[in-house]
């Protein structure tokens, strides 16, 4: 049985890196290239566009991971169904479940792998991440300028300009209507209008230089009242020295989100604003309380019911309406902090949802192959993109009814995991019963049993099937 199972595994291997790697780099190349507008232009070493590269893949592998290991069970043992292999060792007397034994064990090793991954490596490279691109927001914008805004431009000397045009163009640096205000000598003014515009880099990116074509220059003074200088240009070059983007890395990083947090932090987060929340709804116990017991607390002056009913009432009326409204403010404000133990919830159980879709995933896979051996390489990409995108649709929509409080958070993120489970156990208890061969469970017998289905409905179908290996055909034949 030791060679059986080295058998197993070593064919699941293959399929599990090749769909692995092809997955990963297709869903990094995107999310690189949705990222990457924001970075190009800014003048930023190769060190911290491959910094960001870097951290942006961690979150790519938490959802690649679980989907490499279905796909590689579903090729596998679809592989080995439409080869007979399946069969040739049911009919020696191994049942197909025992080919799960091991598959088993590695999930078990593969889950408390995400899991520690989810848990230690992925909220640490997403606060890296979320640092770097505040870091790089707050830099220098060397070609962060927008279109039909006066944007300044940031410089290292004592120049004040200020820039406005109706497009600009972040791919060749070409503008048009170009606008500049300098701003740099006190008490004179200057103003370009210029036609079109290019902006460059020097080689050691420090400096900005802007080539501006078919202008005018106007020239006001403070001493000379009344009067100012026009100077029409065919190209003029302005200099702004001193725009190289340098990032000033914060140590300590900042504040973490939810998704930066691990375990334990969330953990404690969860019971901080737990206990916020009973704080806050003390406080408007207290609120409720008070108002009611000004209400109805005599007046301290005996000759009170020489009063007007109407000034009493006042008096009552503004009390409740105080009360009213510092216990509202005060119930917004528990709101928030429970609204903020659900966010935090919520991500506690994703780590371990997400991680435990591995072992589901193998349970799933296998008696989805045995029965249909013959889609090939079309069936474990349909079966496999059907399966995630409903499984993932339910972790987002399960996660935003968590937070709003509607679901409990640990319900949210196990129900996808639980919808897949039961299936995949029943499948498991039928798979000794259903095991397809080269000659049957293939596509056609599905194809046949959609028409079949649709024959009942329009009242003109045909109970004959395809025949299947060692079943009678119709009119005596033999399959």
């Amino acid at each position: 049985m030791r060679t059986l199972s080295r058998y197993v595994v070593r064919a699941h291997v293959g399929p599990f890196i090749f769909a692995f790697s092809a997955v990963t780099g297709l869903l990094f190349l995107n999310a690189v290239a949705q990222r990457l507008e924001d970075l190009v232009g800014r003048g930023l070493e190769l060190s911290v566009m491959f910094e960001f590269m870097m951290l942006s893949l961690p979150h790519i592998v938490a959802l690649t991971f679980p989907m490499s290991i279905l796909v590689a069970v579903l090729y596998a043992f679809s592989d080995m169904t439409g080869s007979n292999e399946v069969m040739a060792l049911a009919a020696g007397g191994v049942h197909p479940l025992r080919m799960l034994t091991p598959l088993l064990g590695i999930g078990l090793v593969l889950t408390g792998t995400m899991l520690y991954f989810n848990d230690r490596v992925l909220p640490e490279s997403n606060h890296r991440l979320s640092s770097l691109l505040s870091d790089v927001g707050s830099t220098n914008p060397t070609f962060d300028l927008r279109e039909e805004v006066i944007n300044e431009v940031p410089t290292d000397d004592d120049t004040r300009y200020f820039l406005r045009a109706r497009t600009i163009d972040p791919t060749t640096n070409r503008l048009t209507d170009v606008e500049i205000y300098d701003l740099s000598r006190v008490g004179e003014t200057r103003t370009i209008i210029a036609a079109r515009g290019e902006m460059a880099l020097t080689p050691n990116g420090e400096d900005l230089y802007l080539t501006l074509e078919d202008g005018v220059a106007f020239s006001t003074n403070e001493q000379r009242p009344g009067g100012f200088q026009r100077l029409y240009f065919e190209q003029q070059v302005i200099p702004f020295r001193g725009v190289r983007a340098q990032i000033e890395r914060r140590v300590g990083g900042g504040a973490r989100g939810a998704r930066e947090m691990t375990i334990p932090m969330l953990r404690e987060r969860v019971a901080s604003a737990i206990q916020n929340t009973h704080s806050s709804a003390d406080e408007m116990r207290e609120h409720s309380e008070y108002a009611l017991e000004e209400a109805l607390k005599p007046p301290e002056n005996p000759d009170a019911h020489r009063f007007a009913e109407d000034e009493v009432g006042s008096f009552s009326d503004r009390l409740v309406l105080e009360a009213a409204s510092n216990a509202q403010a005060t119930h917004a404000r528990w709101d928030l902090q429970r609204r903020d133990v659900y966010r935090h919830q919520v991500e506690i159980y994703k780590k371990h949802a997400i991680a435990a879709a591995c072992l589901i995933f193998i349970l799933l896979g296998l008696p989805l192959a045995i029965r249909y051996p013959q889609g090939g390489v079309g069936m474990v990409i349909a079966t496999s993109v059907v399966i995630f995108f409903l499984y993932y649709v339910g972790l987002i929509v399960g996660e935003r009814f968590a937070n709003r409080g509607q679901v409990h958070p640990w319900l949210a993120m196990w129900t996808p995991n639980i919808i897949l489970l039961v299936p995949a156990l029943y499948m498991l208890t039928r798979v000794g019963h259903n095991v397809g061969t080269n000659r049957g469970s293939r596509w056609d017998e599905i194809r046949y049993r959609f028409g079949a289905f649709l024959g009942r409905v329009l009242g003109h179908g045909s109970n004959q099937g395809p025949a299947s290996a060692g079943e009678p055909v119709a009119d005596g034949g033999v399959g």
